[in-house]
């Protein structure tokens, strides 16, 4: 008998700087609406879905920065959600920033969580692979400040039993790299979770605009076949604060292929009903790891492709 778990990518347009939490958290409240009437089990919300992207700007008073943190989570204001999805009977992943106060010691995360249906949370993921640089540099059309303003995750790419499955999570700039997946991959992993919020100029090199729904679609396509496993990714889309960002909010299948995406920079759900036994033929033959993966030889021909002597 399949193994459905129908899933809604719920895109976000633009947040306003000046945007409440309230009035964010009642956008989510709608599409979870929508989701729920679409018969979604789960859907999916952006990275830091709850604010503007405020990595944009240099700030040095730490009130300000840590006016964007979550300090809690359900928060006063996030309850709402929470309390829908327990209501309706849906799950949901959220991207936020969170704050951690322990002793003496304050710290900070680009996080995403896995709520069921019943409105708990099972899962809590933190971003490794931080993009952007740490100090001001005046001379960008705009800042990309993760370096400074969050540290790098420290819970590893875990995965979760839910939703009839086995489910994981990454954030953003994680989707470019295969170890994101691979270490999923090896835990079993069948539905992956990710929200983004990626500006379509790129700074330190131009020549990357042209390509980046390219770029985009490629690397979550790569690591969904190749490690036979469905992979949800959804933005926040849109002209947020001066700031183009890309869309293109996609599911897509253990084959690489996409099998529904938005098709605006605003708003929007796409759904799809998503059988988690259609990884089984990729895990279980081309991606069978136990039989032709071979991590015993990696180092040994790394070792010999530097010992390769540079060109006359």
């Amino acid at each position: 008998m399949p193994r459905i778990v129908t899933v809604g990518a719920a895109q976000l347009g633009p947040i306003a700087r000046a945007e409440s939490r309230a009035q964010v958290v009642s956008r989510l409240v709608a599409l979870m609406r929508q989701a729920k009437e679409a018969g979604c089990d789960v859907v999916v919300y952006p990275e830091l879905a709850l604010t503007t992207f405020f990595p944009r700007w240099y700030m040095e008073d730490q009130c300000e920065i840590d006016s964007f943190f979550e300090r809690e989570m359900p928060s006063a204001e996030t309850a709402p959600l929470f309390a829908l999805a327990k209501e309706l009977g849906i799950g949901f992943h959220l991207g936020y920033a969170e704050l951690v106060q322990g002793g003496t010691r304050t710290r900070r995360f680009n996080t995403a969580i896995l709520v069921d249906k019943s409105g708990a949370i099972v899962g809590k993921y933190r971003k490794v692979h931080l993009p952007g640089h740490a100090e001001h540099e005046p001379h960008r059309a705009f800042q990309h400040l993760e370096k400074r303003y969050f540290e790098v995750g420290d819970l590893g790419f875990p995965v979760w039993r839910s939703f009839g499955g086995i489910v994981g999570m990454c954030i953003c700039n994680d989707r470019r790299w295969p170890e994101t997946y691979r270490v999923m991959g090896l835990q079993g992993v069948e539905l992956v979770l990710l929200g983004y919020n990626t500006p379509l100029h790129n700074p330190p090199d131009p020549g990357h605009d042209a390509l980046g729904l390219h770029h985009n679609t490629l690397v979550m396509q790569a690591g969904a076949y190749q490690n036979g496993t469905w992979v949800v990714g959804v933005a926040k889309a849109g002209l947020e604060e001066g700031v183009m960002h890309i869309g293109q909010s996609q599911i897509i299948s253990p084959s690489g292929e996409t099998v529904a995406m938005c098709s605006t920079l605003g708003d929007e759900l796409a759904v799809a009903r998503c059988d988690l036994d259609r990884t089984v033929p990729y895990k279980s033959t081309v991606f069978n790891f136990a039989r032709h993966r071979r991590p015993e030889h990696y180092q040994l021909i790394s070792t010999r492709v530097g010992a390769i002597p540079p060109a006359d």
